[in-house]
């Protein structure tokens, strides 16, 4: 069974051919365990756990990240990011945009998301911009829901003012 392990060891051996940019490395082939220290930093990075806000963190100003927040805490700004989750104690009063978002707290602001999920403890007081929904009796909710086929990049149907010269 490790035999066979090790005959798929060959196989990633096209993963440094999507590091050709680098053919030295692919000179020295001789050193096996070598070649395949740089198959695991090319490969796929584990997930890494969200970033929390805490109960106790009061923030003012706009987050940003490629991963996943919990937010428990309170926020003044805006928040992007790939999965957002807002805390039964959370009260955030801006923007929410990202992937997925679920809310069982209290949001004060637009959300746009592919995914927006209500949970029966949410509080949102704004406009909602999706691909799906999901709105648990119980939920609070004062605002619009608008659905959108790519709601993080359409800008909603608000007309932005067009500057024209004319002579």
């Amino acid at each position: 069974m490790f035999s066979k392990s090790k005959t798929t060891e060959p196989a990633p051996k096209p993963a440094p051919l999507a590091d050709s940019p680098k053919p030295a490395s692919a000179a020295t082939p001789s050193a096996g365990s070598a070649a395949s220290a740089p198959t695991p930093a090319a490969a796929p990075k584990p997930k890494a756990s969200p970033s929390v806000i805490s109960t106790d963190l009061k923030l003012t100003g706009n987050l940003t990240t490629d991963g996943d927040i919990q937010v428990e805490g309170q926020i003044q700004g805006d928040i992007r990011a790939h999965l957002v989750t807002v805390g039964e104690t959370a009260v955030i009063s801006g923007e929410i945009m990202a992937d997925d978002i679920v809310v069982h707290g209290h949001v004060k602001g637009r959300v746009r998301g592919i995914k927006v999920r209500l949970t029966s403890s949410a509080r949102v007081e704004g406009d909602i911009i999706h691909k799906t929904i999901a709105i648990e009796s119980g939920a609070h909710f004062e605002g619009s829901v608008q659905r959108a086929e790519d709601p993080l990049k359409s800008e909603g149907r608000e007309p932005k003012p067009v500057a024209r010269s004319e002579s």
